[in-house]
C-alpha cells in the first residue's frame, strides 16, 4: 500500500511568548531566514515608529519603510521601493492593515515575509490572503503563508483592548463557519477538507470554552494560537472557507451597507455567528456563544453597536450578495424581511436582553 501524505502550508516558525519582539535577530538567524540580517520593515508612522526605535539597535541591517495605509496603491508602493534592496525578507511589523500591505508586496518582489503583528484584531495575520482596500472597495488578494509568525505578548497587551475583542469575536465565529461549510457539504455537494474544518472549530472552541480574559497571558496566548491556526486551515482549504461563513456574510453587510458606522471586523462576525448559530436551530450553543461574547465585552445585538433593528433586518436579508455562490445558513433559509423579523425576536428572547 503506498503511503499517502500531503504538505501542508505553514510557517516554519510561531514563536508566541513574552519578549518575542526583543529577539527577532536571532530567531530569524537561528532558523536560517536572515543570517546577514538584511531586512525589509514595514511599519506604520505611529505605533510602528515606537515599536522601530525600540528595536532598531538589534537590527542593523535592516531597512525601514513607512506604510502610511492599507490600501493597494500602499502595498504596490511599498514592492517598488524594497526591489532595489537584497533582502532575505520582508517584516510586517504592526496592525492588520500593515500585515496586509507587507503581505502583497512581498509576494510581488518574490521574498518570504515574517508576520509580527502587534495586536490581534482578526485571524489575517497568518492567511494567505492580503485584504487591501482598492478604488471598487475592497479586495482580497491571494499571497503565500508568512515564513514565521512572532507574536509578542508584552506588546499584544499594550494594544487598546478593542483590538483584542475584536480578535475573539472572529476566532469564535469560525464554530459558526465550519458549521456553514458542513451544511453546504450535506445540501450542496461542496468538498469539505476535514482537516481544515477540525483545526478552524478547534481554535474557536479553545478560544470559547477558556475561563480567562483579556488581561490575562494564558487566555492571550489561546487567542494568538487560535488566529495563527485559523490562518493555516485557510491555506490547507485554498480559501476562507474554514473561517467564514454567515457570520462574515452579516459582517460584510454592515460594512456595505452602513459603511461609516460599521463596527470592528471582529464585533460584526462575532454578533453575525451568535445569530446563525440561532438560526440553524443550535439555540443552546447560540446563548452560550452570546455569554461568552458578552463576558469579553463584545456585542450580541445590533443595538450594542448602535443599530436598530430594522437596520439590523435589512443587513441579514442583504448579507447573502455579498459573498455570490457561498451557501451558508441564510442561503439555505432564504428568509424574508418578516421572517427575519420573527426569528430575531426570538433570538433577543433566548439570549436575553
Amino acid at each position: 500500500m503506498p503511503v499517502l501524505s500531503r504538505l501542508i502550508p505553514s510557517p516554519v516558525v510561531v514563536e508566541i511568548r513574552r519578549g518575542a519582539l526583543d529577539d527577532l535577530a536571532s530567531v530569524l538567524a537561528d532558523e536560517r531566514i536572515s543570517h546577514s540580517g538584511r531586512l525589509a520593515v514595514a511599519v506604520s508612522n505611529g505605533s510602528g515608529a515606537l515599536l522601530r526605535e525600540r528595536i532598531a539597535p538589534s537590527l542593523p541591517g535592516a531597512t525601514w519603510y513607512e506604510v502610511g495605509g492599507g490600501t493597494l496603491d500602499d502595498a504596490i508602493r511599498l514592492a517598488g521601493e524594497m526591489k532595489a534592496g537584497r533582502y532575505d525578507a520582508v517584516v510586517g511589523l504592526g496592525g492588520g492593515k500593515i500585515i496586509d500591505c507587507a503581505k502583497f508586496a512581498a509576494a510581488r518582489v518574490g521574498l518570504p515575509l515574517v508576520a509580527v503583528p502587534t495586536n490581534l484584531s482578526h485571524d489575517g495575520l497568518c492567511s494567505p490572503v492580503a485584504t487591501l482596500d482598492n478604488d471598487a472597495g475592497r479586495g482580497s488578494y491571494g499571497v503565500p503563508n508568512p515564513i514565521a509568525v512572532l507574536i509578542d505578548l508584552d506588546v499584544i497587551r499594550d494594544a487598546p483592548s478593542r483590538f483584542v475583542r475584536s480578535g475573539i469575536g472572529d476566532a469564535v465565529s469560525n464554530i459558526s463557519a465550519v458549521a456553514d461549510w458542513e451544511l453546504s457539504h450535506r445540501v450542496t455537494g461542496e468538498k469539505i477538507d476535514g482537516l481544515a474544518a477540525a483545526m478552524a472549530r478547534q481554535a474557536g472552541e479553545a478560544v470559547l470554552r477558556h475561563p480567562g480574559g483579556i488581561g490575562d497571558n494564558g487566555f492571550l496566548h489561546v487567542l494568538a494560537e487560535a488566529l495563527v491556526l485559523t490562518g493555516v486551515a485557510m491555506s490547507i482549504s485554498g480559501d476562507s472557507r474554514p473561517a467564514s461563513g454567515a457570520c462574515h456574510e452579516i459582517n460584510h453587510g454592515f460594512d456595505l451597507l452602513f459603511p461609516k458606522r460599521a463596527a470592528s471586523h471582529g464585533e460584526q462576525c462575532g454578533l453575525g455567528a451568535a445569530f446563525a448559530m440561532y438560526l440553524r436551530g443550535a439555540h443552546a450553543e447560540s446563548a452560550g456563544m452570546a455569554e461568552v461574547l458578552r463576558r469579553h465585552g463584545l456585542p450580541v445585538l445590533p443595538k450594542d453597536i448602535g443599530f436598530t433593528v430594522d437596520e439590523f433586518v435589512q443587513v441579514v436579508e442583504f448579507a447573502p450578495e455579498t459573498r455570490p455562490g457561498r451557501y451558508t445558513i441564510l442561503e439555505h433559509l432564504d428568509l424574508k424581511t418578516d421572517q427575519i423579523k420573527d426569528v430575531y425576536a426570538d433570538y433577543v428572547k433566548a439570549i436575553g436582553s
